[in-house]
């Protein structure tokens, strides 16, 4: 009885972990970064905030385009239009395309795009 009990105790604990949500945070590794205010800056057109380099994901150029003004991004192997209230259009400071992308019942949207260079 008392290794039922343990085993039911171990599996809850391997549920509760298994079930905890990972929240997208900036662990500090960009701490001294000379580009971390800037990041911290970024705001949507829409006037949300981007966040950090750290919540941000770097694309490469086969993952984004662009067709009559609009751009498109490529996650997790699923083209996703970019609202055009959440393309940063300051001028990028590192080069590469970014897109910080949240997630509702697992479907990805845009919280704030940054183009690249396309080269």
């Amino acid at each position: 009885m008392a290794m039922l009990c343990l085993r039911m105790i171990l599996v809850a604990a391997a549920m509760a972990l298994i079930g905890a949500p990972a929240d997208a945070r900036d662990d500090g590794r960009f701490a001294n970064s000379p580009l971390k205010g800037w990041f911290e800056s970024l705001h949507s057109k829409g006037g949300g905030p981007c966040c950090a380099d750290a919540d941000g994901t770097a694309l490469d150029d086969v993952d984004w385009d662009t067709s009559n003004g609009h751009y498109r991004v490529r996650l997790q192997g699923e083209w996703i239009q970019v609202p055009d209230d959440t393309v940063i259009t300051e001028p990028n400071r590192v080069g590469r395309t970014i897109v910080w992308p949240y997630y509702v019942n697992g479907r990805a949207l845009i919280r704030c795009f940054m183009p690249g260079s396309m080269t």
